[in-house]
């Protein structure tokens, strides 16, 4: 059986699912039922108005900077044919990348570069996934002149630290905004990118390469409760909690003898003492996520879940460790 990550497989549904970044305080009540609520009768409206409207007042911008999206890996494909169909050929990405990035460059021949000052794309990734950090070159990347996008998938999930972009350079590049996994509903797909200060033109050309109604009813319901108080107040809640439980899961994973790399979101990235059964773990009802894929190998990422998922962890790991 192939694991992959992040829900369910022919298993169905794990247990103790490490291999999603998802926040394992939620779902948020309120995002739950929005979505829940959310009337599939109709179309939604095609232009998104109100939670064009909705979503630019929260990031204080104007409404002509917000590209909606099906989601940010839809957005990333999106956004590289747009690069390329105005004679974009280069694209510079990070060391340790979300796997999409690299696909969409790939499908549209664009040749990657190490020097970002040669690109024509750029991406960042804040706090990065899969290590959690901040992107070392950011600065350099922005002030490359590339059309430059930062993935702040993570940003509400951020535990620690700040981004290491000041206010000025944020308006300066593209922003992808994916709240879902902030909301912890992951199955409820919808994103969106704030565009920079002076590109509200590209912005609408992007707008118009999206085909017809690119969100359904249950994306905009998670959108617009997004941005509600109530729900950035829970946001706020949880990750209070999940401070505590990452405290205890690095604890957990010292005393296993993983090497445990540096985060500032909630999720961690760690060499394990021995290699992991993943089978094992599997079948113990609990799935982590192998991060070869992002150019890490021998490494696993492990979001942050509550104690009783670390203790079946430990068990899980000292019974497949004793029975190999």
């Amino acid at each position: 059986m192939n694991i992959t990550h992040g829900g369910p497989d022919a298993l169905g549904v794990p247990r103790w699912d490490f291999s999603t970044n998802a926040n394992a305080c939620g779902p948020c009540p309120m995002a739950l039922v929005a979505v829940q609520q959310a009337d599939v009768r109709h179309y939604p409206d095609p232009t998104y108005t109100v939670l064009r409207e909705s979503l630019a007042a929260f990031h204080a911008v104007d409404a002509a900077r917000i590209v909606l999206a099906g989601s940010a890996s839809e957005f990333i494909h999106r956004f590289t044919v747009w690069v390329a169909r105005e004679g974009g050929q280069r694209v510079w990405l990070p060391v340790l990348a979300y796997g999409d990035y690299a696909h969409a460059a790939q499908t549209w021949r664009l040749e990657p570069m190490h020097d970002p000052a040669r690109a024509h794309l750029a991406w960042i990734c804040e706090p990065s996934s899969p290590t959690g950090e901040i992107e070392p070159f950011a600065r350099r990347v922005v002030a490359s002149g590339a059309q430059v996008v930062l993935d702040r998938a993570y940003e509400p999930l951020r535990l620690n630290g700040a981004c290491s972009l000041d206010p000025v350079a944020l308006q300066r590049i593209w922003q992808l905004w994916t709240p879902n996994k902030a909301m912890g509903l992951t199955g409820v797909r919808g994103a969106y990118a704030i565009a920079p200060e002076r590109a509200v033109a590209e912005a609408r050309a992007l707008d118009q390469m999206a085909p017809s109604w690119p969100l359904g009813a249950h994306a905009v319901a998670m959108l617009d409760a997004w941005v509600s108080p109530a729900a950035q107040d829970w946001l706020t809640r949880s990750l209070e909690t999940l401070r505590e439980w990452k405290h205890e899961q690095l604890g957990l994973l010292n005393d296993l003898g993983w090497r445990v790399l540096p985060s500032e979101a909630n999720y961690v990235c760690g060499k394990p003492r021995n290699p992991v059964d993943a089978m094992g773990l599997r079948a113990a009802g609990i799935k982590l996520r192998d991060t070869t894929s992002f150019g890490l190998p021998g490494h696993w990422r492990l979001g942050v879940l509550p104690p009783e998922a670390q203790a079946a962890l430990r068990t899980a790991l000292h019974r497949t460790e004793v029975c190999r």
